[in-house]
């Protein structure tokens, strides 16, 4: 009689939880497999019916899902730059330097700001005419002498630093320069560099055992050669949990900056596909064909999520 009380008692408390969870996550997450194996449009040019597959086959055969599959990939190029930015905020952070708090509060402070707020103030940064950046950019090339600097159009360019042809992925040369993604990279390195990253390798910095740096010092070791040897170790694993959220994170990401900065342009080169799910969902009202690029976006992180278990948490058991 004791344990069957115990279980009611433990299903009563677990039973809020497992409403919500069952409303507002599982139920949501069925419907919308349910939805992507029909042909489900809101403006009703059709009666809905069961397609099967036809979604997920018409999504992958079609170039622009694989062009902004390719706008995803582009603007996770900063990824590495950024993890290794916030690495190194973060190393300069731990040493015991005057201010290091208010430091600290500073790199913070992208983090804990609206993100609406401050992507609009980055869009007036990067105005191609009259913007903060293209205006030093123009005093610096003028200083240096240089009369035929034309700064770049930045949220007006499609031009980009792999040199990707529009509507399709491909190479153009003609496209090779500083465009509306490489802003939008430039913005979220600022962003991310002081961000969780940082506090995430400070307070792995905290269980570095300062012994053995201290060892290592009184051998002869550089401070590279400590750092490399000795503080690393201690940081792989912390590094793979950032590099595996990082993939998630920006896999899924892309649809803040296209909704308020660009729309997704120009000529969709900011279109992510968290943006083409919404678009084609809220937009163009193909709830089924949007459901279904959704599942196929679930499928991408999943599988790059697969492979950083199995490829990126190598070393990690050591430290």
């Amino acid at each position: 009689m004791s344990k069957r009380s115990d279980l009611v008692a433990a299903i009563g408390f677990l039973a809020p939880n497992l409403l919500g969870f069952g409303l507002f996550t599982a139920g949501p997450v069925l419907f919308s497999f349910a939805a992507s194996l029909t042909n489900w449009n809101l403006q009703r040019t059709s009666p809905l019916r069961f397609v099967g597959l036809d979604n997920y086959r018409n999504a992958l055969a079609s170039d622009p899902f694989w062009f902004y599959l390719g706008n995803t990939v582009y603007l996770m190029l900063g990824l590495p730059l950024a993890i290794a930015a916030s690495l190194w905020f973060a190393v300069l952070l731990n040493r015991p330097l005057r201010f290091s708090g208010g430091w600290r509060a500073l790199l913070y402070l992208p983090s804990f700001t609206s993100g609406v707020a401050v992507m609009v103030l980055w869009k007036a940064l990067l105005n191609p005419d009259f913007g903060a950046i293209n205006v030093a950019l123009r005093s610096v090339a003028a200083g240096l002498g240089v009369t035929q600097f034309e700064s770049p159009r930045w949220l007006l360019s499609t031009k980009n630093l792999l040199a990707l042809s529009l509507e399709r992925l491909g190479h153009d040369p003609g496209q090779w320069g500083l465009g509306a993604r490489d802003a939008l990279i430039l913005m979220g390195l600022w962003a991310a560099i002081g961000g969780g990253n940082m506090l995430l390798y400070l307070a792995a910095l905290t269980n570095v055992p300062t012994e053995l740096t201290e060892a290592a010092q009184l051998d002869g070791a550089s401070s590279w050669r400590c750092f490399r040897s000795v503080t690393w170790p201690f940081l792989a694993p912390t590094t793979f949990f950032i590099v595996v959220m990082s993939v998630i994170g920006g896999l899924q990401g892309g649809f803040e900056q296209a909704r308020v900065m660009t729309t997704g342009g120009p000529a969709s080169t900011t279109t992510t596909l968290s943006y083409h799910i919404y678009t084609e969902a809220f937009e163009r009202f193909r709830i089924g064909y949007a459901s279904a690029v959704s599942w196929i976006l679930f499928a991408v992180v999943f599988g790059a999520t697969l492979l950083n278990w199995k490829f990126g948490d190598r070393g990690t058991d050591d430290a």
